[in-house]
């Protein structure tokens, strides 16, 4: 069964993923400083889960009991799932890698390592 500490794990498992508690109590994850999970702790351990998903399959979880339409952020195909529970363990993580795939496409890339200042050169 998938909880929070379940989903914890999942997202940390991804390259560059971060948490960090934000709003109170909820356990955002980010990639490069984008969010692409977040978890409301405040309501237990099958807490609601937000996360973001394509076009296509936002329509399609919407009809879904329990699936609705992000507040704030529901306008760019962001879905909060009452809890963690409502979708088998399989398709919630499958979820929540698409959603993580989805940020990081668009997230900032890594900065290359900072190249060492030439010396300055000395007037004659």
């Amino acid at each position: 069964m998938p909880d929070a500490e379940w989903i914890r794990k999942l997202c940390l498992s991804f390259p560059d993923a971060t948490e960090n508690i934000q709003w109170d109590e909820d356990l955002c994850f980010k990639v490069r400083g984008k969010l692409f999970t977040i978890v409301d702790l405040s309501q237990g351990n099958l807490a609601p889960v937000c996360l973001k998903c394509t076009p296509e399959k936002f329509d399609e979880l919407l009809e879904v009991e329990g699936i609705s339409q992000a507040p704030y952020v529901g306008r760019y195909k962001w879905i909060l799932l009452a809890n963690s529970n409502i979708l088998p363990s399989a398709e919630l993580e499958a979820l929540i890698r698409q959603s993580y795939d989805l940020v990081v496409a668009k997230a900032p890339k890594k900065k290359a390592a900072s190249k060492k200042a030439s010396p300055k050169r000395r007037k004659k």
